[in-house]
């Protein structure tokens, strides 16, 4: 129940809620940091864990968040082609400055500023999907088409 849920991730389930989403936020005794621990915490397969990743571009120093598949890694020279300058992995003073979150807990939405996101295709495969809620152990099932709606995020190929 959203009542029971840490600080975090009870904002993450306000901001799902406020956003349209009939979702419900789970907070796990185990980890769920990286995809693998996500997928067996739940119970699916890697690459239905949706995990937001935080660029910066190199020049213009603005965020970008990658949501990719739990399967995937970021190629981030068909990133910089698609952002339209080099990126680099972004560390966890600016992750948490612009999204309000550590990482390992980054949600795909409800962050402290409007991110540009691009989201994994592969991710769209896929009837449900499981992203982060706020903390390292907390996570909400949605479907890719809700992932697309809630984020405004362009689906792109990122391996």
């Amino acid at each position: 129940m959203a009542g029971s849920l840490s600080p975090r991730a009870h904002q993450v389930q306000e901001t799902l809620t406020a956003l349209g989403l009939s979702v419900q936020v789970v907070e796990l005794p185990r980890s769920t940091r990286t995809a693998g621990e996500a997928a067996a915490a739940v119970g699916c397969h890697v690459g239905q864990i949706a995990k937001s990743l935080v660029f910066k571009g190199v020049h213009s120093q603005k965020p970008i968040l990658v949501v990719a598949s739990g399967a995937n890694r970021v190629n981030e020279a068909a990133m910089a082609a698609i952002v339209g300058e080099p990126i680099e992995k972004a560390d966890a003073e600016f992750v948490r400055a612009c999204t309000g979150y550590a990482i390992g807990g980054v949600p795909p939405a409800g962050h402290r500023q409007r991110i540009e996101t691009f989201i994994d295709a592969d991710l769209l495969h896929h009837a449900e999907i499981w992203a982060a809620a706020g903390t390292p152990n907390a996570l909400f099932r949605l479907s890719p088409a809700e992932l697309v709606r809630i984020t405004e995020g362009r689906v792109v190929t990122i391996t």
